[in-house]
């Protein structure tokens, strides 16, 4: 940590560690809704808030804000899922053969 302040390297890291967590977000978006659907929102709620405190909680920087990454990224997967759930039913994205979809009847 003291080798990333001293040398101004911590704000790209952040960056860097920001960029991942968001681009790992993207795929795991697309699998939930084809495997679980939009009933799985609530699993990353629960995970952003307990983001958001640890990142209160912890007093290191850069632990703290790639905590306070993950929770607001977790909040924002929470209206991709629902959002991905209509990019499947315009056929934008393969609906799951194992699944009734609340648009069919």
């Amino acid at each position: 940590m003291e080798f990333l302040s001293q040398y101004g390297l911590l704000g790209l890291v952040i960056g860097i560690s920001t960029f991942l967590i968001i681009g790992l977000f993207h795929p795991i978006v697309i699998k939930c809704e084809y495997f679980f659907g939009t009933k799985c929102w609530w699993w990353f709620l629960l995970l952003g808030i307990v983001g958001a405190v640890a990142s209160i909680i912890i007093s290191n920087v850069l632990i703290s804000a790639l905590l306070g990454v993950l929770a607001f990224s977790s909040f924002w997967t929470i209206l991709e899922i629902f959002e991905q759930e209509g990019r499947v039913k315009k056929g934008w994205f393969p609906r799951n053969p194992k699944r009734k979809y609340k648009w069919d009847k």
